[in-house]
């Protein structure tokens, strides 16, 4: 993934807005996902794009930081627009009038990015733990946006969290509370903490999540769960990561990755 630098620019082509629309709108099938983000083209920028920003959240901070970089389009998997804009007042008032002035397109994926079996979240979460024979797992509203498998050989929490921690640059959150080795493991990236439950009903040995939540400390203690938590941020910086590599291959621009933390 190329970067940008004050000093030096590589000037590509540049590719048109709407080709990569519709071929992110394919890849990521997103109008067959149902889904409270407004998933795709949410406001519309200048024609050409010949650098690409991605972001984690659709927020002024990534806004200015693509701005900066010299990106025509930015891409996020938290969206500005989620089932409506009510209001055009406040925060949101500014973060269009931003967009709009700076002439800026933001593409939003959210569940569609989760789960998409390659360039998703959990497909390249459970990559980066050595996962095997990836089955779905993780419902959520009717549809499953996780992933579970094996990993061989077994390995433990510490092992399994510090190949967490090389794949997404942090020191994961670890309750240690099930088999000292681990052969079946479920992921499921963000804000995924409820699904506690259809871990502990299946049996896997580890459950790797993004966001805690306290109740199910004990939830996790009492069944004998190993639970490691890589923050909900975090968890969720490898797909927009892979959409950037995968446009750069198809349409030969440039992206860059805004790393923009939060502490969650």
């Amino acid at each position: 993934m190329r970067r940008n630098t004050s000093d030096t620019k590589t000037i590509t082509v540049g590719a048109p807005r709407m080709d990569i629309v519709r071929y992110l709108n394919t890849l990521l099938a997103i109008d067959s996902i149902e889904d409270v983000s407004r998933n795709g083209l949410q406001v519309e920028g200048t024609e050409k794009v010949h650098r690409v920003g991605l972001a984690v959240d659709a927020c002024l901070a990534s806004y200015k930081a693509a701005a900066a970089h010299d990106c025509q389009m930015l891409i996020v998997h938290h969206g500005l627009i989620w089932g409506g804009l009510p209001y055009l007042t406040g925060a949101v008032y500014r973060q269009v009038k931003f967009l709009i002035e700076n002439s800026l397109n933001l593409y939003a994926a959210h569940l569609p990015l989760d789960l998409h079996p390659e360039h998703g979240n959990n497909a390249r979460l459970a990559k980066a733990i050595g996962m095997e024979n990836p089955l779905p797992f993780g419902t959520y509203h009717g549809i499953a946006i996780g992933i579970e498998g094996m990993v061989t050989p077994e390995r433990s929490v510490e092992a399994l969290s510090h190949a967490l921690a090389e794949a997404i640059d942090v020191t994961p959150l670890s309750l240690p509370f099930g088999k000292k080795l681990c052969r079946r493991i479920a992921v499921v990236s963000g804000s995924a903490s409820e699904i506690i439950g259809e871990a502990i009903e299946k049996g896997v040995d580890c459950f790797i999540t993004g966001e805690p939540k306290h109740t199910h400390y004990h939830l996790a203690q009492e069944a004998g769960l190993n639970v490691i938590y890589g923050g909900h941020y975090h968890s969720e910086t490898l797909g927009v990561k892979a959409l950037g590599e995968v446009l750069e291959q198809e349409f030969g621009i440039e992206s860059v990755f805004l790393d923009i933390p939060t502490t969650v």
